[in-house]
């Protein structure tokens, strides 16, 4: 199937999907723990068995048994040299079971590591587990392929990108949600659809995690900005465990009854996912028999992304501003940096902009004896691991350009593409590639010169050679070329007449360097703000604004305001409030000890080391930097992962920093007690029998030893007999049990049923895993629930506080909702 012909059929009616492979298998016999991958080519009349049912349920399209096909995930068990002939032969039983009445998609999900920049597999290694998945499903003729249950939006770049080298066949991509709208990564649904239908994929949506209730919520925050069909792949509501069988506790009725609100709110492809079977996709077919699919509502939409934000570029909404420090022209300290690999500082420079207000970070690393390819692509990782801002690739080198669009975990802008022959297309073609808008320079092999008729015909140069890649005018943004005004009046007059023209023309943005204007003249903020204030009459877009400058950046709030471009003066209003914008508050410089609760914060993990010294120099006890900054810094991270002000890469990230300085300080708290150790209650922590997945399980285990916990982390797929016993062997004041899949959570009940028969009676229990929750703690007796990080710390505090043991002077007595205000 071509891409146009898949873009037909979901136009012409709602496309239903297959519902859940894995119960179904189990249902039929599979046992837990075993790869269901090769049980499926041991037993392949299984499989097509269900795949047949579902066809005469309805489905339209059914999907390999290929979901841990990758090789990381084959590797748990020993099967990773055989992962081509494993995927291939996958996808000829799928092929064999519906023959040509079904389309078959071959099932990509996660490694079950985190990618680049958020954890330790290489962006490129991704890559190339995919590539090698996807060249073996085509070779066993699957029609498209389906990248689902991805929970770190990077991770299905990765798997996207790999597909589209591999194949130019249809590619869906499907992010799980929790229910408070995010991804564990922390994307939103806005973010996601962003990224992925910009990097080529045909269909975006969401599957997994939530009922359909929660899904059409998702799906609806999608739509308005969709160029493409829109996917969701809900559960059956949440498990229950029910004389001890997990079930689901929506019925295929009650299912089938909320599938015409899904394609209400935007949904062209249906199906189902953890809990269903050939009964719910039957009610599903029809539901919707009757039912147009949603038509997308745009061609093109002219907007950024992070993993985490979008930011759209429009005359109708506040002016974007571009935070443009990342040069090291006129910085010889960054220059030296980046000549050694260091990127501290680019990360430092990119959150203290998107702190002081930049929606887009423009990087630049050009300077004499700089490898530009490799610290463009440093860089990006670093400022999208630190301020989670989309980036802005300011390079004319077309490989550094390739390099930083390819690994960025978003949607960027290239910065910039001339009308110079040559190099005008190959920037043109990587900006494609991957999905960027670009912002186009009016310069020639000429130069700027000329007025600005000459400049027009540059840029329309320009676009016409974009849109024969595919890039749309409206993501197109023109550089304005604003010059110093000790050139005269002329220069910044073509620059009005330039964006007077962008506003005119309906097709595009413009983009102006305010801070050009004042080039080597003294007290800038004037210049800048009256010029800023003129641009903005003439319809301005973004502008590059020194994030420095309170009073240029002031003034552009009350601009929006004015302008009737911030909707209530709502931006206005939060930047003010009720202080004098006039007066700007000052403070000496922060003690050292205030920095290294800075450095928690910030997640400053490679100057916590250096910091924490300088302040022992400076006489600050070992002590004191626990109890009075340490600890209430980690809180604070808390309030902000609760609040949804960081997510799970930040939480990461600050909790190694503390790390860092706890093992700084270590020695020095030893001396003083005459102890070595110190360690809080003790902690066994498991990912029960049958079950591979550890990412949560292992967030948890760094938070808790943070806060001084003695945690003993067993690993995965860990049998209730080993649970226990070392439970016993270690004294354990609490036992933590993961489970990420319905036919494992199960095992839960087992380990706490076999704790209290051998008699571990004191012994507390907390459950956490995407297919539990309270009421599932509840009914198997476990002692709690969490459902984060954060949630588990609290939750051992409480149980520890509520034991009366004695805690660690160091953390584990600590409340973690009592944050400081700084």
């Amino acid at each position: 199937m071509t891409r146009q012909e898949f873009r037909k059929l979901v136009s012409q009616r709602v496309l239903i999907l297959d519902g859940a492979t894995g119960t179904e298998l189990a249902r039929r016999g599979m046992p837990a723990g075993v790869s269901p991958e090769a049980w499926v080519l041991d037993n392949p009349q299984v499989m097509q068995e269900i795949q047949r049912a579902y066809l005469a349920a309805g489905s339209d399209a059914v999907y390999t048994c290929s979901f841990g096909g990758n090789r990381f995930k084959l590797q748990e068990f020993g099967l990773d040299d055989r992962t081509a002939e494993i995927n291939t032969e996958l996808a000829r039983i799928s092929r064999e079971a519906v023959g040509e009445r079904a389309l078959v998609f071959g099932d990509l999900a996660p490694t079950g590591l985190f990618v680049e920049p958020f954890g330790d597999l290489l962006f490129e290694d991704a890559v190339a587990a995919y590539a090698e998945q996807a060249r073996a499903l085509t070779a066993g003729g699957v029609d498209g392929f389906v990248i689902e249950t991805m929970m770190d939006l990077q991770e299905a770049r990765a798997a996207l990108i790999a597909v589209r080298e591999v194949c130019d066949l249809p590619v869906m991509v499907s992010m799980t949600f929790g229910s408070d709208g995010r991804t564990l990564n922390g994307s939103d649904p806005l973010s996601a659809l962003i990224t992925l239908q910009s990097l080529g994929a045909d269909a975006v949506g969401c599957n997994c995690s939530t009922g359909p209730q929660d899904m059409a919520k998702v799906v609806a925050a999608m739509k308005p900005f969709a160029t493409v069909p829109l996917l969701a792949k809900p559960n059956a509501g949440m498990p229950r465990l029910i004389n001890g069988v997990t079930t689901f506790d929506m019925s295929f009725e009650e299912f089938g009854s909320h599938m015409p609100r899904l394609v209400e709110a935007g949904a062209a492809i249906l199906g189902g996912c953890c809990g269903t079977n050939p009964d719910y996709i039957r009610t599903l077919q029809e539901s919707t028999a009757s039912l147009r699919p949603a038509v997308p509502l745009r061609q093109w939409t002219a907007a950024v992304s992070s993993y985490r934000e979008t930011v759209c570029i429009s005359n109708d909404l506040p002016l974007t501003i571009f935070g443009g420090k990342i040069n090291p022209s006129g910085n010889p300290a960054l220059a030296d940096s980046l000549r050694k690999g260091d990127l501290v500082k680019v990360r430092r420079m990119a959150q203290e902009q998107a702190r002081r207000g930049a929606a887009i970070i423009d990087i630049n690393v050009h300077a004499q004896g700089v490898d530009e390819v490799a610290a463009m692509r440093g860089a990006v990782l670093a400022a999208a691991k630190g301020c989670g801002k989309p980036v802005a690739v300011d390079t004319v080198n077309v490989a550094a350009a390739e390099q930083a669009l390819r690994v960025f975990p978003g949607r960027g802008i290239l910065n910039s593409v001339s009308a110079r022959d040559g190099d005008m297309e190959a920037m043109c073609a990587v900006a494609a590639r991957y999905g960027a808008m670009i912002v186009c320079m009016p310069l020639d092999k000429g130069g700027a010169g000329g007025g600005s008729a000459e400049a027009i015909e540059r840029i329309e140069k320009i676009v016409a050679c974009a849109g024969r890649y595919g890039i749309a005018p409206e993501d197109c943004l023109v550089d304005c070329l604003v010059f110093t005004a000790a050139a005269g009046p002329a220069a910044h007059r073509r620059a009005l007449e330039l964006i007077d023209w962008c506003a005119r023309s309906g097709r595009f943005r413009s983009l102006a360097g305010i801070s050009n204007l004042t080039y080597n003249l003294a007290v800038r903020q004037w210049f800048d703000s009256t010029f800023l204030c003129m641009a903005a009459g003439r319809g301005l877009t973004a502008a590059f604004i020194d994030t420095a400058c309170d009073y240029t950046l002031n003034v552009a709030c009350a601009v929006d305001a004015l302008a009737g471009r911030d909707p209530r003066m709502g931006r206005y209003i939060a930047r003010f409030g009720q202080q004098d914008a006039g007066v700007t508050a000052t403070r000496g410089p922060r003690t050292l000890g205030e920095q290294v609760f800075d450095a928690v914060v910030g997640g400053d993990e490679e100057g916590m080391e250096q910091t924490i010294r300088l302040a022992l120099e400076q006489g600050e006890s070992p002590r004191s930097l626990v109890d009075d900054r340490l600890i209430p810094a980690i809180n604070l991270v808390g309030d902000k992962f609760d609040r949804k002000e960081y997510f799970l890469p930040q939480l990461i990230t600050c909790a190694d920093t503390m790390r860092k300085g706890f093992s700084v300080l270590q020695p020095f708290l030893d001396a003083a007690s005459g102890a070595s150790g110190g360690k809080g209650p003790k902690v066994v922590l498991a990912t029960v029998q049958g079950d591979i997945h550890d990412i949560g399980k292992n967030i948890v285990a760094l938070m808790l030893n943070n806060y001084n916990f003695d945690v003993i982390d067993l690993g995965k797929d860990v049998s209730a007999e080993d649970i226990v016993r070392a439970a016993r062997h270690h004294g354990a004041e609490i036992i933590g049990l993961s489970a990420l899949m319905t036919t494992t959570m199960v095992e839960m009940k087992k380990v706490i049923d076999l704790a209290r028969a051998e008699g571990l009676t004191k012994v507390r229990f907390m459950i956490g895993g995407a297919v539990v929750d309270q009421h599932y703690a509840d009914e198997i007796g476990a002692s709690g629930y969490a459902s984060d990080a954060i949630g588990a710390v609290r939750l051992a505090q409480r149980f520890s506080d509520e034991g009366s043991r004695a805690t660690s002077p160091e953390a584990a007595g600590k409340d973690v909702s009592d944050a400081p205000e700084i």
